[in-house]
């Protein structure tokens, strides 16, 4: 029996104007009803997912910022601090490549310089705890990740992954998104949040349900057995899913749900 089901936001859970499918508050409560957990698996910090999830706050588990750092009604699951030469490092690889705006993600806040200004809404809709400072250094906060966006172009495929990979070889470059390349510890990802909180809370895979559609959710496709890829999902995680769900636009993490309720997959 599924005993907890973490989901991506965006491409996935989300529809394609960012809103959550009009069955959710339902399905939701009929979760809780089962005694199965929901956990929010995303890019985003998590003080945007508590934001826009703010009723069900005391509810889910939120894997935030890929994994890195993950918070159960209100306490720390676990989390991967990053190095600050390893910080500084990125952000100099960043600042000598045109067209690249980072963002230095904190447990406490999300950090940007004054040339994120032009584009504040779209940093400020996945980071809603952000701050604009004149440099990295003198922040006193433990970081957790550094998303790198392509504000300009929107391929950050090809003009900010290659760039990262080459100068930051030790760390892992993930991309999730157009737009977003986000930097972490190596082996701090959504499959590793996940492991944890499997230890932590005694769920075996078999227990364990994911939704994803980027390369993002790779290793926590590989991290439960019911995996579900959206139909919309990059092509590499149709191929590390077990299984594959409808789109995102037509609502296929809660046609999941509900199908695997109908099977007896999910307790009464």
């Amino acid at each position: 029996m599924i005993r907890i089901i973490f989901s991506d936001m965006d491409g996935t859970l989300l529809d394609e104007n960012g809103n959550l499918p009009s069955e959710f508050g339902e399905v939701m409560l009929e979760l809780k009803r089962r005694g199965v957990i929901f956990a929010p698996a995303s890019g985003r910090q998590y003080f945007a997912l508590l934001e826009q999830l703010a009723p069900y706050r005391d509810d889910f588990m939120f894997l935030a910022e890929n994994g890195a750092f993950s918070v159960y009604k209100g306490q720390e699951i676990c989390s991967s601090p990053m190095a600050a030469d390893d910080i500084r490092q990125i952000i100099a690889a960043a600042d000598a490549a045109p067209g690249i705006y980072p963002i230095l993600c904190g447990k406490r806040n999300a950090y940007v310089r004054e040339e994120w200004n032009p584009y504040i809404g779209e940093a400020r809709k996945y980071f809603t705890h952000s701050i604009v400072v004149d440099d990295f250094e003198s922040i006193d906060d433990e970081f957790i990740k550094v998303a790198l966006c392509d504000c300009d172009r929107a391929d950050a495929e090809h003009n900010i992954l290659p760039i990262m990979k080459k100068c930051v070889p030790d760390l892992q470059v993930c991309l999730s998104g157009n737009y977003w390349v986000d930097v972490l510890n190596p082996g701090a990802n959504k499959g590793w949040a996940i492991k944890q909180v499997q230890q932590q809370f005694g769920f075996r895979p078999e227990e364990c349900a994911a939704f994803g559609d980027y390369m993002n959710d790779y290793e926590m496709m590989k991290s439960v057995y019911y995996s579900y890829a959206m139909d919309n999902a990059y092509p590499e995680i149709k191929d590390a899913a077990r299984f594959v769900t409808k789109s995102n636009i037509d609502h296929g993490v809660i046609y999941q749900i509900k199908e695997l309720m109908a099977q007896g997959l999910i307790g009464e």
